[in-house]
């Protein structure tokens, strides 16, 4: 989904912006990867502190039996299934919000944006949704990942659109006037 993704932000751009929209989609394809062996799904599946996170247990996918059944997934698929699974997530939500700052977010800032919203927004709302969190416990049912996924993204979206547009940062002459 986020080569189409990538492709379909591509087309909506001026000419001279559609390497730079390619590029920060197509990036979006290896950080939240990395980030999420790395802690991201310790952080989101592995214990439960405040009902608002988890922990560092299986940081690096350590004491984490890939082929046993997974807990979080109700025992019915594998740990690796579960784990790809829920990265593809955590590959396409960053992806999908890059479109309302493209062309207007130094490359650099970007991917230390994301490496940031993923710690402290991303991986807290999976907890708290698919991971045992307080949401999951008043029974909040979110199987598609529209909450999860879309309502993260959109706001997300709002808040760097505006936040460019406040600060005056957005760029009037690359603007595309229909």
């Amino acid at each position: 989904m986020t080569p189409g993704l990538a492709f379909f932000y591509g087309g909506m751009v001026p000419q001279k912006q559609i390497n730079n929209t390619l590029m920060s989609v197509f990036i979006m394809c290896s950080i939240p990867v990395l980030l999420w062996v790395i802690g991201g799904y310790s952080l989101s599946f592995s214990g439960n502190h405040w009902n608002l996170i988890g922990d560092f247990h299986n940081l690096m996918l350590n004491h984490l039996n890939l082929a046993a059944p997974s807990v979080a997934a109700g025992g019915k698929i594998s740990n690796a299934a579960f784990l790809l699974f829920q990265m593809m997530f955590a590959i396409i939500t960053p992806a999908l919000f890059v479109g309302a700052i493209v062309g207007r977010m130094n490359f650099k800032f970007l991917i230390s944006f994301v490496i940031l919203w993923s710690i402290f927004v991303y991986y807290p709302l999976v907890h708290l949704v698919w991971g045992g969190g307080f949401l999951q416990s008043f029974g909040a049912l979110d199987f598609a990942g529209g909450l999860v996924v879309h309502i993260d993204a959109g706001v997300t979206a709002l808040i760097l659109a505006y936040f460019f547009w406040d600060l005056g940062l957005y760029r009037k002459r690359e603007v595309l006037k229909i």
